[in-house]
């Protein structure tokens, strides 16, 4: 199976590359360091004695991994991290957040899954272990750390039913991969029990990183800046949205009356759709302005009715300028988004009934009443505008919201203690 798959690799890189260079007109970053992707360096840079590698996909798994790095560099104060990613916006929000640790970090894009590539990604690096963050499952890559005897860790893992069953399908292909694999980190009880049935042999619960991600005192400045940019208005952060869904709430908000003069700020999850998101709100006849046309001292108008955010790596500034978040991914079947972020800052929590991604922190948000749970469009302006109209149950829900978040802190030492065997 792994030879087939192989295979298929090789036969479909044309593809992949044109693809990439396709995407890199709207993103510029996807054609840049294409020698990374194909498992190509130039001379070996200045390094510390050992190599930890880390590998986070794209800006969530960049974040999440954040209180995971740091504590990995200070825990092993002699070693470097090789940060990779998948996206320009993955490498990007590394390059801001880690810039703090100077040469002990290293950003490269992951090599393709080739089996040459990756291996000669190890022979480059020689890291002394891999972590994977959360669902990054490469059969060939995870072959080559066998073969060189770098143990593999899936860290901060999630795994939804949905996905089980789709690593299921995928039979011994999967399989091997998943015996591969030296140690799981998961997230939940019920995400190590999935786990367990792809073949993994050694699984603990550690919680989930998330939780532990420290607000940088720069993003709550940026917060502060913003909402005073805005004024008084109240504000409906719809954060994280995915295609079909900024129509489903443009439609709901021309339905439902929010609050006088409040401000309904959106930011989609993929920055090549920021000029998208805008012609379907000047289509639905809405005033809007974008962030990035905000220039420092510069207010949004008084007649303002969409605020486009079209900012990379501001999300918790966002959050911080909001009175209540509802997060993306979640009207449609698309399986949600991360809520910790935003009930990180104390902020009251909507979401929509497609969380399967983050099913148990989602049931624990609401059942703690930080989150709410909407069916719709519609019931989420009429849940959003009754809590902007009622302060008493809006500041209670964030009350809520930052006591769930405190309580379930932890994961980074739970995960630095399962990881320091195989670092001995």
């Amino acid at each position: 199976m792994r030879l087939l798959y192989t295979l298929a690799w090789w036969l479909a890189l044309p593809l992949v590359l044109a693809r990439l260079w396709l995407r890199g007109r709207q993103e510029p970053g996807y054609r840049q360091h294409w020698g990374e992707r194909l498992g190509c360096y130039g001379r070996q840079p200045a390094s510390a004695t050992d190599t930890i590698w880390l590998h986070a996909v794209s800006v969530g798994e960049t974040r999440a991994a954040e209180p995971l790095i740091d504590a990995l560099l200070a825990a092993w104060p002699a070693c470097r991290i090789v940060l990779t990613h998948m996206t320009p916006t993955g490498r990007a929000t590394g390059k801001s957040l880690f810039a703090k640790h100077g040469a002990r970090l290293v950003q490269s894009y992951l090599p393709y899954d080739t089996g040459a590539m990756p291996a000669r990604f190890i022979r480059h690096f020689a890291p002394r272990i891999c972590i994977l963050m959360e669902t990054e499952v490469w059969p060939n890559l995870i072959h080559q750390c066998n073969r060189y005897k770098v143990p593999v860790v899936l860290a901060n893992a999630r795994l939804s039913q949905r996905s089980l069953g789709k690593a299921q399908r995928l039979g011994k292909l999967i399989a091997d991969a998943a015996r591969g694999i030296t140690l799981v980190a998961a997230q939940t009880q019920d995400d190590a029990d999935r786990v367990r049935q792809l073949g993994v042999r050694e699984v603990v619960v550690t919680g989930s990183i998330k939780f532990d991600v420290v607000v940088p005192e720069a993003a709550l400045a940026t917060g502060a800046a913003l909402r005073a940019a805005i004024g008084a208005r109240p504000v409906l952060l719809c954060a994280s949205t995915r295609e079909g869904e900024e129509q489903l709430i443009l439609d709901a908000y021309a339905r439902t009356t929010l609050p006088a003069n409040a401000l309904l700020l959106i930011v989609p999850r993929h920055p090549q759709r920021f000029d998208e998101v805008e012609k379907l709100v000047v289509a639905q006849g809405l005033a809007v302005q974008r962030r990035s046309g905000l220039a420092k001292g510069d207010t949004v108008s008084a007649g303002t009715q969409v605020l486009l955010g079209d900012s990379m790596g501001e999300m918790f500034a966002y959050y911080a300028a909001c009175d209540c978040a509802f997060v993306g991914g979640s009207l449609l079947p698309l399986g949600g988004q991360n809520l910790i972020e935003p009930a990180a800052l104390g902020k009251p929590v909507l979401i929509g009934p497609h969380t399967f991604n983050f099913a148990l922190v989602t049931e624990q948000a609401i059942v703690a009443g930080g989150a709410a749970r909407v069916a719709d469009a519609d019931a989420l302006m009429a849940q959003a505008s009754a809590l902007l109209q009622d302060p008493a149950q809006l500041a209670s829900m964030g009350q809520k919201a930052l006591a769930f978040a405190a309580q379930h802190r932890g994961a980074t030492p739970r995960t630095i203690a399962a990881v320091q065997p195989l670092l001995r």
